[in-house]
C-alpha cells in the first residue's frame, strides 16, 4: 500500500483568521496577551508594553493588532517578540461612523477629567472587538498605553468578562469599568453577537468601546484596580497606590512619551514608564515614592 507523503497531505494554515484580520505569523501558544496600536503615536507605548511582558516571565503569545503602520514601524515590534496581525476597522455604517467620528463624539461627549492626544481617534476603538475573532483559547486585553509590573498570567484562569473599575478621581468609579485591561475568550458567536448589537440605528457608545463592553457585559467582573491602576490616582485618590500590589500601570489621558502640563505632578510614573521603555530592568518596586496625601 502507498503511502502518501508529508508533502502532499493538506496543510493546515494556523494563521488564517477571518476576513478583516491578517497574521504575518502562527500563534505559538494557545493564551495571548493582546493590544491595539491604530496609528504610529502608539509605538512608543506598544514597545514598552511588549518589553514589560517579557520582564514578567510570560510564556503567553504577545498579539499586537494594527492598523496604519508602514514596515518600518512593524520593524520596531517584531524584535520584542510581537505576533502582528492587520485588523481592518469594523464594516459599521455611514451613520455609525459619523456619529463615533472624533469632532462629532467629542461634542456629545467631551472628556472634561483629562485630555486626550490629538492623536487619539474614538471610531479606531472598536477594532478592539476584534479580538473575539482571534484563533486564541483565551486572551487578555491591555491597552498600548499600559505596562506590566508583576506577573498576571493568572488572569487567564479568570472568566469572561472581568475587567477592572475606571477609578481615578472619585469613588463613583467603581460603578463602572475600564476596558484598558480585561479577560476574554475568543468566540465567532460571540463577535457576530456583538456586530449584532452595536451598530443600531440612533444608538450613540459615549466612551465608544468602554461604553458598548460595558453594557455588551452587564454582568462583568471586576478586577481589581491594581490590575489596571489609573495614572490620575496618584494626583486624586493618592491613599489607594499601594506599589506593593499594582500588577498594571495605565497611562490614561496624556501619554508618557508626549509633553503634557501634567508631567511634573505625574514625573515619579512617567519616570517609571521611561525606564521600561528605554530597556532597563523593573527597579525594585518597593523604593518607589509614594504619591503626596492632600489634605
Amino acid at each position: 500500500m502507498d503511502h502518501l507523503s508529508d508533502d502532499s497531505l493538506p496543510q493546515e494554515q494556523p494563521h488564517e483568521l477571518p476576513r478583516g484580520l491578517a497574521a504575518e505569523s502562527p500563534r505559538r501558544a494557545g493564551d495571548a496577551y493582546v493590544t491595539l496600536v491604530s496609528n504610529p503615536a502608539y509605538l512608543p507605548g506598544a514597545c514598552a508594553l511588549l518589553r514589560s511582558l517579557r520582564l514578567t516571565g510570560t510564556k503567553a503569545d504577545l498579539v499586537v493588532m494594527h492598523r496604519g503602520l508602514s514596515d518600518a514601524d512593524l520593524a520596531r515590534l517584531r524584535p520584542l517578540g510581537a505576533r502582528l496581525i492587520a485588523a481592518d476597522l469594523l464594516p459599521t455604517s455611514d451613520g455609525f461612523d459619523q456619529m463615533h467620528a472624533r469632532d462629532a463624539l467629542h461634542a456629545r461627549a467631551a472628556f472634561t477629567k483629562g485630555a486626550k492626544p490629538l492623536f487619539h481617534t474614538p471610531l479606531d476603538n472598536f477594532i478592539k472587538l476584534r479580538l473575539w475573532q482571534l484563533d486564541y483559547d483565551r486572551c487578555v486585553f491591555i491597552d498600548a498605553d499600559a505596562i506590566v509590573l508583576r506577573n498576571v498570567d493568572k488572569l487567564f484562569g479568570f472568566p469572561e468578562f472581568c475587567a477592572a473599575p475606571n477609578v481615578y478621581d472619585g469613588p463613583d468609579g467603581f460603578h463602572r469599568m475600564n476596558s484598558g485591561v480585561f479577560t476574554a475568550r475568543p468566540a465567532p458567536a460571540t463577535f457576530a453577537a456583538m456586530m449584532a448589537a452595536l451598530d443600531q440605528p440612533g444608538v450613540f457608545w459615549p466612551r465608544t468601546d468602554q461604553s458598548f463592553l460595558q453594557a455588551f457585559f452587564p454582568d462583568w467582573q471586576g478586577l481589581s484596580i491594581h490590575h489596571n491602576l489609573l495614572q490620575y490616582v496618584w494626583l486624586h485618590m493618592p491613599g489607594l497606590l499601594d506599589w506593593s500590589q499594582i500588577r498594571i500601570l495605565h497611562f490614561q489621558y496624556e501619554k508618557p512619551w508626549q509633553d503634557h502640563d501634567k508631567a511634573d505632578s505625574l514625573r515619579p510614573l512617567i519616570d517609571l514608564w521611561q525606564a521600561v521603555a528605554d530597556g532597563h530592568p523593573l527597579p525594585d518596586l518597593s523604593t518607589l515614592p509614594r504619591p503626596p496625601i492632600r489634605p
